[in-house]
């Protein structure tokens, strides 16, 4: 891991995937460190938060977000640090929440920032638990879900990012969670270290069949960020007025066409009609950035005192970024998936 004072290295999107990415979809450049002008200053890059999100703008297609340009840097909040300033509400050495992407240094005027507590022992949770994964989890959940005392709650990812913070704020509402995660060793630390009910493997042959097992009241709210055949077992299972919170479809960001078999529309439809299930898909800081603050109050209170438990996971280099993203995508992380770029 290696930052120079007089040199920028950038990772830009070289090519459009076909399908899953691959290393030749990245490039690393090298420019010079940008100036500051008046009223703006140099952002240096401490640690990068990589996301299933950044897969949707590597593509064309229409997405709520603009897709990122072929030779751009690829989009990522970052927890940085002000090394030069000509603004005069932020200092050298002042830590910030933003979205300077994958490269050493950035400039910025302050729009969009978030001034981060200069004590906070873990500035890349800011990225985690206490950033957006941890609130797209809280708002998700408690607004669109809305957990009942004994309801039975399922999330996917179980031990990813979002999820793991599901299935302990379901559990601090007194419901059954069940979590699904791709591996025996993810469904262990779901139960043993997050403190689920259950979790179901989704490698395995008899999936529905556990997953039914394991809900044998029915499914009252269902954490969607995954789809593909988890959704399908999940389906039958849901209660009359379930409540689908949706903020992802992982298991569909490399499809490059419709998936095979029989075309399941009409039978969600049917279940959406007669359960009078609510589904509902929310993008987090365009629907919920009012509630930011009152969600990172509450978070921090709950990480301090124990009730949440962090699953972080920290890799060094800006250069091993494009395989630990292409890793992510294929579900080889536990927890949340960050870069130390630089130093404190």
């Amino acid at each position: 891991m290696f930052q120079s004072q007089d040199q920028n290295r950038r990772i830009v999107l070289n090519s459009r995937p076909q399908g899953a990415p691959k290393p030749s979809d990245f490039r690393m450049e090298k420019t010079s460190v940008p100036e500051p002008a008046a009223g703006e200053f140099l952002l240096r890059t401490i640690y990068l938060s990589l996301d299933p999100y950044m897969r949707g703008r590597m593509s064309e297609g229409p997405s709520y977000a603009e897709p990122v340009a072929l030779d751009e840097v690829m989009v990522g909040g970052t927890v940085s640090r002000v090394e030069r300033s000509n603004h005069p509400e932020f200092e050298e050495g002042d830590l910030v929440l933003a979205n300077s992407g994958w490269q050493d240094y950035t400039v910025s005027d302050g729009t969009g920032l978030v001034r981060l507590d200069p004590s906070l022992k873990h500035p890349s949770r800011a990225l985690g638990v206490l950033g957006m994964p941890g609130f797209t989890a809280y708002m998700g959940l408690l607004d669109i879900g809305q957990p009942q005392l004994g309801e039975t709650v399922v999330v996917a990812a179980a031990t990813g990012a979002v999820g793991s913070v599901v299935g302990q704020i379901a559990k601090l509402k007194g419901c059954r969670v069940v979590g699904v995660a791709g591996g025996e060793q993810k469904c262990r630390v779901a139960v043993n270290e997050l403190g689920f009910d259950a979790c179901i493997d989704h490698h395995a042959e008899n999936f529905a069949e556990q997953l039914a097992a394991s809900c044998p009241r029915g499914i009252d709210i269902y954490f969607e960020n995954v789809g593909g055949k988890v959704f399908d077992g999940v389906l039958p299972l849901l209660n009359t007025k379930a409540r689908v919170p949706l903020c992802g479809l992982i298991a569909h960001y490399n499809d490059t066409e419709l998936p095979p078999g029989p075309d399941r529309l009409s039978l969600l439809t049917k279940t959406l009609l007669i359960k009078r299930i609510k589904m509902q898909g929310f993008i987090i800081f365009e629907d919920y950035g009012s509630h930011y603050g009152e969600f990172a109050k509450t978070m921090d209170s709950w990480v301090n005192e124990g009730k949440i438990k962090v699953r972080e996971e920290i890799r060094e280099g800006l250069e091993n970024a494009p395989d630990a993203f292409i890793g992510l995508l294929e579900g080889n992380n536990s927890g949340k998936l960050v870069i130390q770029v630089g130093h404190l």
